[in-house]
């Protein structure tokens, strides 16, 4: 049987120390890698958000600027607010689901977007208009699930 002696268990310490030292890095240095490309691709909608906003401002000051979006379909200010408010709607159901919009404050949206949908005119575009197809499919299934089932009871 070989013996140890206790300069050979402090080897053995410092090699398992550094090996774990080691794996810890690599664990928290890839943790913070996934955040950052979260962060960056977070940015990037953000970015996205900000040039639809300043060509929905463009299409609700001048309405007949709207068809290069849609052509021989009746244009309006309100059609073309319609459309980027569901746009601001679907950026925070996306910040939501990527985790940066916290539970409380989507909770203030989803109310928002329910009573909008509730008092509002806005169900009707997004019935009548098929707004919907301009928007990803989580977003369709979340107003018509989530918001358009919900709100049809009352009324």
């Amino acid at each position: 049987m070989i013996e140890l002696s206790l300069v050979d268990y402090f080897i053995m310490g410092e090699a398992v120390g550094i090996v774990s030292t080691f794996i810890a890095t690599l664990y928290y240095s890839r943790k913070q890698m996934q955040k950052v490309s979260m962060d960056i691709e977070s940015r990037i909608l953000s970015d996205l958000d900000d040039k639809m906003h300043s060509l929905s401002e463009i299409a609700i000051t001048r309405p007949e600027v709207a068809e290069i979006f849609v052509r021989n379909e009746p244009q309006s200010p309100k059609r073309a607010s319609v459309f980027y408010t569901l746009s601001v709607f679907a950026y925070a159901l996306h910040m939501h689901q990527r985790g940066i919009l916290k539970e409380n404050e989507w909770n203030g949206w989803l109310r928002t977007i329910r009573k909008t949908f509730e008092v509002g005119t806005i169900g009707d575009y997004w019935k009548a208009a098929e707004l919907g197809e301009w928007f990803d499919t989580e977003f369709q299934d979340f107003i018509n699930n989530e918001i358009i089932q919900k709100i049809s009871p009352k009324q």
